[in-house]
């Protein structure tokens, strides 16, 4: 295998070396990854070329998956949570060293569905509502996985395109949205990740979208995927979400994971003596796959012969309680209950996801990470046997203050309030789990959780809530609770990071990836039983009788996804989307925004600048955020995040911060999706925003965008005799817009005059025998010139004279 050729070059080396059936093997993910072999359940290849290596592919969100002796980390809703790039980018190298070590050289991963409701099992999976922040730090993990251990490269399979908003049903529902809520909102990460990390693979969802299954649609997999999204790389398809295989290959589906069944030889075949697919598709979809493996190191940087028991190391455990500590929220800490300080205290850990020792099933290795089939008592996708539980590590944190724990593990409430009652503060652990398959039943705390914290809060009034969890929750009892700290899944470090942040020894500096709602009426779906979720049938019920039918799960809310929705109902969220306290303060100022337009090229550009200081007592990181409000003929919902980055100051020191909001980057700021018209940005007046939060703006600037030009619609003109010493007039035309200023320019043979740029113009002996013409400019009060130019007039050459 030629190095010094491209990827593209080598693909179609390697593809013109292959017979018709080889080739076919890299349709499926089994017989392109398994080198050595050629059966596959009841399909049978030829022996593949003896270049080719063994590659293999793995889960990829949550860490390592099935295998013992990998690192588990936190949930990715908690990677989300810290807004980090870098530490995005970390975790993927992480992955990668663990996975190549495991004989892995691709992920499925990572997720980038976005949460559209707290009910989807599988929100701890992805990285939040918001397509912004899920693309770019799925872009970094991408990115990570790829160069952040050379000789050890991991390709990346994004997932799941697109519209995999729930489990429930998912196989058989079709999540039904225009095409401006596909492009603005759950195929925007998908573009931002394409762009920013040049994943290898997208994997195709099992849901229909609008009525077509997802793996068989070419409005998504080909025009909008590969031709308008610019993606590369190949499409798979997830575990048995293929329902076709002509009409598969036709959409633009490259590759079949697991054993052949749709993509085996006999049916592509088939396919083929009844014209139903060519040759030449089949090449094209190998071509794909074999191009990935070619661009992202697979086939140069051979897996090791076995694979190693035991890839956990210091450091991939570090990047673990990092991520735990920063993906961590303090979402309330009235009266500063938080941090703990003073000696010789009790304090009373309650709950049991506190605890490595079970109760009811129930312990912190429950909350590790996330769990398979959202069930109770299922094992973990990433193993993790011997979590830090939060119960140990509080209590060695303790003992260093001279601080004495008292442990409750919460299965009855009376018990734990009186233990409660006993402490000088209580700290009471609530959680909830969900996972592939299943869909929460509520969004409250699970196991009595609710009941707990109030029995506990009422007890004492010095108590701190610790939430380990699948993505938004209730919480009827936030107001008898004055400290409050979300965790999620927080991985193998999760108890020493947990104690760490409550006791100051790490400041909190997460935040929210999700909207949480005051209630299940305040959500963007609505309460949980309509077409908007979970669905209806053909008869208008959300409950299935019938085994084949579809599902039909209305995206009738459209733009009005998580914050945008509650801004743009006006409804008051219970903790905003952005939001996240610190043990330190922070203040904004000097907001300047220098802001470039480019009519030529229907392009803007703000440059977004402020300064940003840490006006507390302690070392704190802050995530300023930058958003977007459009004019109102844009019909784009409450404020768009834009811009972010993150910034770590010690006590009293300040930073200028920069953040560039352009109309050409992959997130397409200022602009709106419409079939017409694809991308445009909208004229008018935009209202930049500054802050900690998407409610907690306090610098705002507005800008102008106007990058429409007048047009005359009815052209310039001119009066008068066009011979030498007449006076001729120009009329400036009509024009689209009023109070314009007018320039003249009058034009010889298509060439300006020197001079004559008034209105009128003196015919001269030099004009005879040529053209006139005037170009008129028309400047409006804002926005750019435009220009127009006359019908020409003719000057009669000079009489000839006679000889």
């Amino acid at each position: 295998m030629d190095t010094t050729k491209s990827a593209d070059e080598r693909a179609n080396l390697l593809l013109d070396a292959s017979t018709l059936d080889q080739t076919m093997r890299w349709l499926n993910e089994a017989s392109a990854n398994e080198t050595n072999l050629t059966t596959f359940g009841s399909a049978v290849y030829p022996d593949q070329l003896a270049c080719v290596p063994f590659t293999a592919d793995d889960d990829g969100p949550f860490g390592v998956a099935y295998t013992p002796g990998v690192t588990a980390f936190p949930a990715p809703m908690a990677q989300a949570a810290s807004w980090d790039t870098r530490l995005s980018w970390k975790k993927g190298a992480a992955q990668a060293d663990e996975a190549f070590r495991k004989r892995y050289n691709a992920v499925l991963g990572p997720a980038v569905d976005i949460t559209r409701s707290p009910w989807s099992g599988r929100n701890a999976e992805s990285l939040g509502e918001d397509p912004l922040l899920s693309g770019t730090l799925a872009g970094d993990w991408v990115n990570g996985l790829r160069d952040g251990n050379p000789g050890e490269p991991v390709a990346a399979v994004l997932k799941h395109f697109v519209g995999n908003n729930q489990e429930l049903d998912r196989a058989a529902s079709s999540s039904n949205m225009d095409s401006r809520t596909l492009h603005e909102v759950y195929g925007m990460p998908f573009q931002i990740a394409n762009d920013t990390g040049g994943p290898a693979g997208v994997m195709c969802s099992y849901n229909q979208v609008n009525g077509t299954y997802s793996c068989e649609n070419h409005s998504l997999l080909t025009d909008y995927l590969k031709n308008e999204v610019g993606f590369k790389g190949y499409v798979v398809t997830d575990n048995g979400a293929q329902h076709s295989t002509a009409a598969s290959l036709n959409a633009g589906l490259d590759q079949e994971l697991s054993q052949p069944n749709h993509f085996s030889p006999a049916n592509l075949h088939a396919a083929l003596d009844d014209g139903e697919i060519t040759e030449a598709q089949i090449r094209a979809a190998a071509f794909r796959v074999v191009r990935a493996k070619f661009a992202g190191g697979q086939f140069d940087n051979p897996l090791p012969a076995t694979a190693a028991p035991d890839v956990r190391t210091a450091e991939h455990h570090g990047t673990a309680e990092r991520i735990a500590e920063e993906g961590s929220v303090l979402l309330k800490n009235d009266g500063k209950l938080l941090p703990l300080s003073g000696h010789g205290k009790t304090i009373a850990v309650i709950g049991p996801t506190a605890s490595n020792a079970p109760t009811n099933g129930v312990s912190a290795k429950t909350v590790c990470t996330g769990p398979l089939y959202g069930l109770l008592g299922a094992s973990t996708a990433v193993q993790c046997p011997d979590p830090s539980a939060p119960l140990d590590a509080i209590t060695a944190r303790a003992a260093k203050d001279g601080d004495t724990v008292v442990y409750n593990n919460g299965s009855d409430p009376v018990s734990a309030a009186a233990t409660a009652a006993s402490a000088d503060v209580a700290i009471v652990f609530g959680y909830n789990f969900g996972g592939e398959y299943f869909d929460l039943s509520t969004p409250n705390l699970l196991g009595g959780g609710d009941a707990l914290i109030e029995a506990v809060s009422a007890a004492n009034p010095r108590t701190v809530a610790v939430l380990e969890n699948v993505g938004p929750v209730v919480m009827p009892w936030i107001d008898s609770v004055p400290s409050v700290l979300e965790a999620w899944y927080p991985g193998e470090a999760g108890g020493d990071a947990i104690a760490a942040l409550l006791f100051g020894d790490a400041n909190p500096s997460g935040k929210l990836p999700v909207t949480f709602p005051k209630s299940v009426a305040d959500l963007p779906t609505g309460s949980g039983s309509n077409a908007q979720y979970p669905g209806v049938f053909a008869d208008g019920s959300t409950t299935r009788t019938d085994p084949t039918a579809i599902r039909q799960v209305s995206y009738s809310e459209g733009l009005e996804v998580g914050y945008k929705s509650y801004d743009a109902r006006g409804v008051d969220p219970l903790f905003e989307f952005g939001h996240g306290l610190s043990y330190t303060t922070f203040k904004y100022s000097d907001l300047k925004v220098a802001t470039k337009s480019d009519p030529d090229t229907g392009t803007v550009k703000s440059t977004v600048r402020f300064t940003l200081k840490n006006t507390g007592r302690v070392p704190g990181a802050e995530v300023p955020q930058v958003y977007l409000t459009f004019p109102g003929k844009a019909d784009e919902p409450g404020k768009r995040l834009v811009g972010f980055d993150r910034v770590q100051l010690a006590p009293g020191k300040s930073r200028k911060v920069e953040v560039v909001v352009d109309s050409t980057s992959a997130n397409r700021p200022f602009s709106v999706w419409n079939d017409a018209n694809g991308w445009r940005v909208v004229d008018g007046s935009y209202k930049i925003s500054v802050g900690s939060s998407s409610r907690a703006l306090p610098l705002q600037k507005s800008v102008t965008v106007d990058l429409t030009r007048p047009v005359a619609t009815t052209p310039p003109s001119i009066a008068g005799d066009p011979r030498p010493g007449s006076k001729l007039s120009a009329g400036s035309g009509v024009w689209s817009e009023t109070g314009l200023k007018f320039a003249y320019q009058w034009m010889r043979a298509g060439k300006a005059v020197a001079g004559a740029t008034g209105s009128d113009y003196r015919v001269t002996s030099a004009d005879q025998g040529t053209r006139l013409s005037v170009r008129v400019l028309a400047t409006p009060t804002s926005g750019p010139t435009g220009t127009a130019t006359s019908p020409e007039v003719v000057v009669a050459a000079p009489p000839q004279r006679s000889s």
